[in-house]
């Protein structure tokens, strides 16, 4: 009997471990895997098209993954204009949508200084006028 009870404390210690084991690994496997989710959505974000290496390539002189430093992001060879145009113009766009008619004409100003000859000019020139609209208070 008492060689019964020891084995059934033995089993629970065990499933306990067990449980652990499993807990950590799938923490572990959402880390990677978010990890993996944001230098994939930091390297579509970044202006000029800037490229995240692999995350698993470590340099060879590391001796451990853990110790391993995270990656470097690597611009790409020439600045496309075109991204960092449309990621005004989306910023701008979610900010009027947010109730924020001032930072939303900040934004679209930004996008007119830098790019006045922009294929969204005419656009932002448009929403600028909507958002001064919102912005001014109504008259009595």
């Amino acid at each position: 009997m008492k060689a019964m009870v020891w084995f059934i404390a033995l089993a629970a210690v065990a499933g306990v471990v067990y449980g652990l084991y499993r807990v950590r690994a799938k923490w572990e496997e959402r880390n990677k895997a978010s990890e993996d989710r944001f230098a994939s959505f930091m390297s579509q974000a970044l202006p000029g098209g800037a490229v995240a290496p692999k995350a698993g390539a470590a340099p060879a002189s590391v001796p451990s993954p853990a110790l391993a430093p995270k990656p470097a992001l690597v611009p790409k060879a020439g600045n496309d204009a075109a991204v960092l145009q449309r990621l005004l113009l989306e910023a701008a766009s979610k900010a009027g949508e947010a109730g924020e008619p001032a930072l939303s004409i900040q934004l679209y100003a930004k996008l007119l200084a830098r790019y006045p000859q922009s294929p969204f000019a005419d656009q932002a020139r448009a929403a600028v006028e909507a958002q001064k609209k919102k912005l001014a208070p109504p008259k009595p």
